[in-house]
């Protein structure tokens, strides 16, 4: 498989459908190969890609690689998902399209878990208990989305513009 060749084929595939190609991996899996290709996008809310979008590229995608060259002559498995809550915030899109979510930021030595208030290029503004707190992007070390099984109401209602305030967990106070 020829990742570039891929990248130029699935990269408008995935426009079209307001969808941008996040990660592309190649794995080698015996005599076949598995193509998994993570997307991201803003969606009609601006709060990430919707499955519908995901799975239309997807069938786009698969009838692409059945007449490219750029898939080579060995079979393989195509999947195509979305980011997760697993991986990593890293660039300011991310956290603006996580706003209002519950995340735990780490730079370096401190850790702080709170709600997204706002994102700007450089900066993420944090509620923590009450409390904004601004951490530089370039400074972050890892930042990831903390997952609730009951988030603040304002999250649950796709119409609401508030960013919610509520419980969150301060690791420092934890220790």
């Amino acid at each position: 498989m020829h990742e570039q060749q891929l990248t130029e084929l699935i990269t408008p595939i995935l426009a079209h459908s307001g969808l941008e190609l996040d990660e592309l991996e190649i794995k080698p899996m015996g005599k076949r190969s598995l193509l998994r290709i993570t997307v991201d996008g803003d969606g009609p809310d601006g709060r990430g890609p919707l499955l519908d979008d995901i799975s239309l590229s997807a069938s786009h995608i698969s009838a692409a690689l059945d007449v490219s060259d750029a898939v080579g002559t060995l079979p393989f498995t195509l999947e195509v998902s979305s980011r997760g809550v697993s991986k990593p915030l890293t660039e300011p899109k991310h956290f603006r399209r996580n706003t209002g979510r519950l995340v735990t930021v780490k730079s370096g030595t401190s850790e702080i878990t709170g709600r997204i208030k706002s994102v700007t290029d450089e900066t993420v503004l944090i509620d923590v208990k009450g409390k904004d707190m601004t951490r530089r992007l370039d400074e972050i070390n890892k930042a990831v989305v903390q997952v609730e099984m009951n988030p603040p109401k304002t999250l649950q209602d796709d119409s609401a513009r508030e960013v919610p305030t509520g419980d969150v967990v301060d690791e420092e106070e934890e220790a």
